[in-house]
């Protein structure tokens, strides 16, 4: 009988900061924005304006149905999301930054398709900086957000 491990139960061995490189992509899985995700976020953020959550208010004003909260949008983002930091394991120590834009409307139904692309690496001496370019794109290929994320990755130990 094999002996039970749970360092088997990984993505695959930890990616150092060397290990990435500019042009790198890492996915995050798509996700349609369903009424479920607009009272969840109206429930962590607060926020209780009525052009995300009352649809008469919203086609009073032109839109088609309910309009997502940019952060709402930003949050799809999120890394934890998708592959990256199941591909860094234990290089990651944390992150540090985020930048958004919100190009277009997003709607209640939309699907996003959140894409992390490394655009530059700054080396330290223990530690690096990966850059990253954050792209939203809805279901008809258009963008709608995008910005940029930073993470502090450890270098490979010696």
């Amino acid at each position: 009988m094999t002996e039970f491990k749970p360092a088997d139960h990984r993505f695959g061995p930890t990616h150092w900061f060397e290990d990435i490189k500019v042009g790198d992509k890492f996915y995050i899985n798509s996700r349609t924005q369903t009424e479920a995700l607009f009272a969840a976020f109206q429930l962590a953020s607060g926020d209780n304006h009525p052009i995300h959550y009352d649809r008469e208010y919203c086609r009073a004003r032109g839109h088609r149905d309910l309009l997502a909260h940019g952060l709402q949008v930003a949050v799809q983002g999120a890394a934890g999301g998708g592959i990256f930091p199941h591909v860094i394991g234990d290089a990651l120590i944390g992150f540090l930054e985020q930048s958004s834009r919100f190009l277009k409307p997003v709607y209640c139904g939309d699907t996003l398709y959140p894409m992390l692309e490394v655009s530059e690496v700054k080396p330290g001496r223990t530690t690096g900086v990966v850059v990253m370019k954050l792209t939203i794109h809805n279901q008809k290929g258009e963008l709608v957000s995008d910005g940029e994320h930073k993470y502090l990755l450890k270098r490979r130990p010696a």
